[in-house]
């Protein structure tokens, strides 16, 4: 099974998202896909994640997380045990998310949300100071990341498989290059 988990501001609709979705039908296994639309805490998000990972055994599972979803997914990973992918994760979100307090909009729907000041305290929470079992873990990082920095993400995950990308952009724009390469680690070859 592939959980999918969207970034901050984002939802299922996101371009990776759609192309995951749109990868697995073509290779017969959109069953074994499952994005959800993730809500604004951080502590309703991961409640909602584990809630929908606990209908699998943590072998089966691989929970994809891009940006704020690969920090969630991370500490999915080492609460239960299943393996991960990372896209451009966010490593400290607590820091970077301190600016972004207040009224906002999702960026595919337009539609209006409020990421509370508590929701720092949230993600704090729920920080993975330090991975466990690296080899549970693919790190797919972008040199050219205009939001998050990609040496923070390779220093956080030492030791696991990791694919920097030399360029591209924070939404990974040019995904349909590495995409075979995640559905592979997910143990969908």
């Amino acid at each position: 099974m592939i959980l999918y988990l969207h970034g901050f501001r984002s939802s299922p609709a996101s371009f990776k998202a759609r192309m995951m979705r749109s990868h697995c039908e073509a290779c017969g296994i959109v069953d074994q896909f499952i994005c959800p639309q993730l809500p604004a805490s951080p502590a309703s998000a991961m409640q909602l994640i584990e809630n929908l990972a606990s209908n699998y055994d943590a072998d089966a599972l691989t929970v994809v997380g891009s940006s704020l979803g690969g920090y969630y997914a991370t500490a999915l990973a080492e609460k239960i045990g299943c393996r991960a992918v990372l896209l451009n994760p966010a490593v400290r979100p607590a820091q970077d998310l301190q600016d972004h307090v207040g009224a906002l909009t999702t960026w595919h729907a337009n539609e209006p949300f409020e990421f509370k000041t508590e929701y720092i305290a949230e993600l704090e929470a729920i920080a993975v100071t330090n991975i466990t079992q690296p080899e549970r873990y693919f790190l797919v990082a972008a040199t050219g990341d205009e939001v998050l920095d990609w040496h923070s993400m390779t220093e956080h995950y030492q030791g696991a498989r990791q694919l920097v990308i030399n360029g591209s952009d924070h939404g990974i724009s040019d995904f349909d290059k590495y995409i075979d390469e995640v559905i592979a680690f997910c143990g969908h070859a």
